[in-house]
Order: C-alpha cells, then sequence, then structure tokens
C-alpha cells in the first residue's frame, strides 16, 4: 500500500472530492484525518473507512478559525506523532455571484473558507512537516481562478487564484525543505455544491463534467509520488464543452 501508515489531513472532509479522497487514501493504508464543519457526513465517511478496515479520525470545524486548526493539528500529532499529507479542499462558492448582489456575509465566507482555511491549515501542518523533512501539501483550486466570469462568481474566483499564488509561494518558500507543494486546478466536477447554484445544472450538463473520482484519482496520485518528485500543478478540464448561457443570472440594475 503506498501510503501505509502515513497521516493525512483531508479538510473538507464530508463529501464530494474530500470524501472520494479520503476513502481511497485509507486504501491505500493513510490514517485518515477529516476535517469539516457537518459532524454527520464526517462521521458516515469516518463509519466507511472503519467498515473496510481503515484507520479514520474526524474534526468538525471552520478551517478558518485560527485556533481551532492549530488544536486540531496538537491533537493529531499526540495521537499518531506525524503529518505526512494537507489536502486543502475546504472551500464553497455563494449564491449570488454577481458584483452587485453578492452579499459582504458572502464574500467573507467564500473568501475564508476557500483561502483563509487553506491559509491556517498549512501553517499549522508546516512546522511539523519541516522536523521531520518531508511532506506534501495539495491545495484544490478551480478553473474559476483563471477564467473569471459571474458564472463562478467574483468572490470565489478571486480565492482560488489565491491559491494558485500561495501555493507558487510555498514551493519558494519552503524549498529544499523535503516539503513539496502542488494545486489541482479542476474545471466543473460533478459535487453536491453545484446544488446551490443560483441556477442548478441538470443532469444531462453534470454527466458532461469531470468526476469526483478522478479529482481524488489526481490527489492520490501527486500523495504517493516518490518523495523526490513534485507535480506543482495540475489542470483538470472536461472533454466536452457545454453551453452554459441558460445559467447564469442576469442582474437588474
Amino acid at each position: 500500500m503506498k501510503l501505509k501508515d502515513q497521516v493525512c489531513i483531508i479538510t473538507g472532509g464530508g463529501s464530494g472530492i474530500g470524501r472520494d479522497a479520503a476513502l481511497k487514501m485509507a486504501q491505500e493504508g493513510a490514517r485518515v484525518v477529516i476535517v469539516g464543519r457537518t459532524e454527520s457526513k464526517l462521521e458516515s465517511v469516518k463509519s466507511e473507512i472503519e467498515t473496510v478496515g481503515g484507520t479514520a479520525v474526524s474534526f468538525t470545524l471552520d478551517v478558518s478559525d485560527y485556533d481551532t486548526v492549530q488544536q486540531m493539528v496538537s491533537n493529531v500529532l499526540e495521537k499518531f506523532g506525524r503529518i505526512d499529507v494537507l489536502v486543502n479542499n475546504a472551500g464553497h462558492s455563494s449564491h449570488n455571484r454577481r458584483l452587485l448582489n453578492t452579499t459582504p456575509e458572502e464574500v467573507r465566507s467564500v473568501v475564508d473558507s476557500n483561502l483563509i482555511g487553506t491559509f491556517f491549515c498549512t501553517q499549522a501542518v508546516v512546522p511539523a512537516m519541516l522536523k521531520s523533512k518531508t511532506g506534501t501539501i495539495i491545495n484544490i483550486s478551480s478553473l474559476a481562478a483563471v477564467t473569471p466570469g459571474p458564472f463562478s462568481g467574483f468572490a470565489y474566483g478571486a480565492a482560488k487564484a489565491g491559491v494558485i499564488n500561495f501555493t507558487e509561494f510555498l514551493n519558494n518558500d519552503l524549498r529544499n525543505t523535503g516539503i513539496r507543494a502542488s494545486v489541482i486546478i479542476p474545471g466543473e466536477v460533478a459535487t453536491p455544491i453545484l446544488d446551490n447554484r443560483p441556477i442548478p445544472p441538470d443532469d444531462d450538463a453534470r454527466t458532461m463534467m469531470v468526476d469526483v473520482a478522478e479529482t481524488s484519482d489526481a490527489i492520490l496520485l501527486i500523495a504517493t509520488l516518490p518523495r523526490r518528485s513534485n507535480i506543482p500543478e495540475l489542470v483538470i478540464r472536461p472533454t466536452m464543452h457545454r453551453n452554459m448561457a441558460g445559467e447564469v443570472v442576469e442582474l437588474d440594475v
């Protein structure tokens, strides 16, 4: 098993990409730490992993709460003594996405979950990785970061662009320490988060999107690479391009 006895923290681990990555890492022998805001979802994933003989623990918290994140990492180190992989997957977009209808509360929530949480979780795990002279940090961004527009929302696109920038910063700041950072930039992925869009895509549209399994496969690929190698950036796009014109909410000014 390629991740035998390694400790992997996955934020946003209760559903979608995070859930699938947690299951696959556990199948490869990892001791999985799943983090999220909904306890019932985390417990369900934890139960799935344990049912097939894997090891998992869960923490219910908001990744933008610095003190809580620090305490979580401290608890993980106390229990397992190491942290090998961090997957910064937590994040969401706002319901409103146009410049003039997105509320201040939505802006703060999107930036906190996608970007600030990525900062705080990374700051928390790096000291242990530096001590062991090895570690893998995998950040999940989005094509919204490089092709911004009203479809994805300005707050989400800007936050995900920050995730790409932060990943490059990590590879420069932590150069030759044994820590490697990667960012995965998927296009549309068929996850439950799509239901929160102003106009949710229908079933036919979702079949054209990147599947959750393909994105979690990319996470596993990066996590299991030999330590001498790194994939700084990996883009996953749907092969077929669909017409999204009917899913953009018009803004009355």
